[in-house]
């Protein structure tokens, strides 16, 4: 099957060729039709015609073209497609104006008029200023389609050093069987909270020294993000759970990723970041799961201070002091062991 980027480079180089001025093509559902050089009610040649050695053009025949007025049909113009045709062949569904400036050599205000004028007919949604998105075919004229909300977020995150953290990394690494609604950011940048269409962007300032833990996810067969690994991921929602849902379901995706979770990692990530309350969370976690040995979290223990802090922050500070762990566990036990059940 030929991609919309073929086609579209089909019907720009007949266009081009014949001089027309734009590039009659039409999007109709999910189909693209191209009519140029197909005469309707024709069938194409397809023995050796000299008017198509060098060009493939996608013909669809044998029913009557309407000339009614139809708010679904759109159409687009040469510069249009031969934007939407790069994008389709770099697998960027999300690009900026400056992105445009680049692929149609356009000034920045022409580009720009391009832009909104292809916004109001459907085929791109704003998102922010200076910011887009492509609409798929088959949602008509929707001007309210934000894409790929992880690829958006890196998009605001800009040049600054951003990883997709707490429960947006959750339900990345399936750790969570629920959906999650805010996508969250860590990042070194102070970003302010953003809302785009009806998601929500909230980003977590870190100190560079401690932004480490990162891995690449592939979003698309051609885009990556940036996202924490598995251990980074505890360790941050250790860290703030108010981000994550509360104690609890980190508990549980610490248990579900067991089988993959590198614990020498963690304990070395909760030692780099040096936060007390993480440490004894973590520790406090993996002994009761039995996911370590007591040597290897005896060891770890040595650093913990006489300091008491409670396992879970978003609830009352309520329930017996374990000592072994200097924390407060207002979290029964049996709650959190009904985790591994889950």
């Amino acid at each position: 099957m030929l991609s919309y980027a073929a086609i579209f480079a089909a019907c720009v180089c007949v266009a081009e060729k014949r001089g027309l001025p734009g590039v009659p093509v039409v999007f109709v559902g999910g189909y693209i039709f191209c009519f140029v050089d197909c005469p309707l009610g024709n069938l194409l040649d397809i023995q050796y015609n000299y008017a198509y050695t060098e060009r493939i053009i996608l013909c669809f025949t044998g029913y009557p073209l309407s000339t009614h007025y139809n708010s679904n049909l759109r159409t687009v113009g040469s510069q249009m497609a031969k934007l939407l045709m790069a994008l389709y062949e770099s697998g960027q569904t999300t690009f900026t104006n400056a992105d445009a400036v680049r692929i149609t050599g356009l000034q920045p205000p022409l580009a720009s008029s391009l832009l909104h004028k292809a916004a109001k007919r459907g085929l791109v949604s704003r998102l922010k200023r200076g910011l887009f998105v492509i609409v798929p075919p088959e949602l008509g004229t929707s001007v309210e389609y934000s894409g790929n909300p992880y690829l958006v977020a890196r998009y605001l995150a800009g040049s600054a050093p951003y990883y997709l953290s707490h429960a947006s990394a959750m339900e990345l690494h399936r750790m969570v069987t629920q959906p999650q609604f805010v996508v969250f950011v860590s990042s070194t940048k102070r970003i302010p909270e953003q809302t785009l269409h009806g998601t929500q962007f909230r980003f977590v300032l870190l100190k560079p020294l401690h932004f480490f833990g990162t891995m690449k996810h592939w979003v698309t067969k051609q885009e990556t993000i940036e996202i924490s690994d598995l251990e980074r991921t505890i360790i941050d929602g250790l860290r703030q759970p108010e981000y994550c849902g509360g104690i609890t379901e980190i508990a549980k995706g610490l248990w579900m990723r067991r089988a993959d979770m590198n614990v020498q990692k963690l304990l070395e990530y909760a030692t780099r970041l040096d936060i007390g309350s993480v440490k004894r969370r973590l520790g406090y976690l993996l002994d009761l799961f039995g996911l370590a040995p007591e040597q290897q979290l005896g060891v770890f223990r040595k650093s913990l201070t006489p300091t008491y802090v409670p396992l879970d922050p978003l609830l009352p500070r309520e329930g017996p002091h374990v000592a072994k762990w200097r924390l407060q566990v207002n979290i029964s036990p049996e709650e959190l062991q009904a985790a591994r059940s889950t």
